[in-house]
């Protein structure tokens, strides 16, 4: 696949899986997606997941598609609240996302990125204020890249589909929704001069 530009990003379609869509093709995705894990012999569930599997867990909550023309570049799974097993160190209504994958050619434009906002956005709107997910240890990157966007260590878990300890991590989206309240109220708030005195603000 030809790698895509950062410019192509913003061309990039976020919608609804629908029953239109291949499962077969979001799973065919997921393993593409999750290759380089298994390359460092990190085995994530959605790197060998049936299409059976991933109907099932696309299921569970809102799948989401990152589409250019017809192929699927990206996608995300969210509920709120999420279930979670016993033990599972995770607050009370906190909401989750999963699956959150992007295709090889298109990975390092943004992407990855703009599902996390609307995993964000999506768990917000469900009523829930806090979101909760959890990924190998062993994946330092990974775990750097959620902690730079807000997402802190609280536990750790394992899942018996895969063959490492998962770190837990939580972010708490109540605090970015009330820095915007607080930008959105603020006198001048309209001007962009006046935007640029508030870092939580967004051009």
């Amino acid at each position: 696949m030809t790698p895509h530009s950062a410019e192509s990003c913003s061309q990039i379609l976020l919608r609804r899986f629908t029953r239109g869509d291949s499962a077969e093709d979001l799973t065919q995705l997921l393993h593409r997606a999750y290759a380089g894990h298994v390359a460092a012999g990190r085995m994530f569930f959605a790197s060998y997941q049936s299409v059976e599997d991933t109907i099932a867990r696309a299921g569970e909550g809102e799948c989401w598609l990152a589409v250019k023309g017809n192929r699927a570049l990206g996608t995300v799974t969210v509920a709120a609240p999420y279930t979670v097993p016993e033990g599972y160190p995770a607050p009370i209504g906190a909401g989750s996302f999963w699956q959150l994958a992007v295709d090889p050619g298109c990975q390092g434009i943004g992407l990855g990125q703009r599902l996390l906002s609307l995993a964000e956005e999506r768990i917000v709107a469900l009523g829930s204020l806090d979101a909760v997910i959890d990924t190998s240890a062993r994946a330092v990157e990974l775990v750097c890249w959620y902690r730079r966007r807000g997402y802190v260590p609280i536990g750790t878990w394992r899942w018996a589909v895969t063959n490492y300890e998962s770190v837990v991590l939580l972010k708490t989206l109540r605090l970015d929704r009330l820095e915007e309240a607080s930008c959105r109220t603020s006198p001048g708030a309209g001007d962009p001069a006046a935007r640029a005195r508030h870092p939580g603000s967004t051009a």
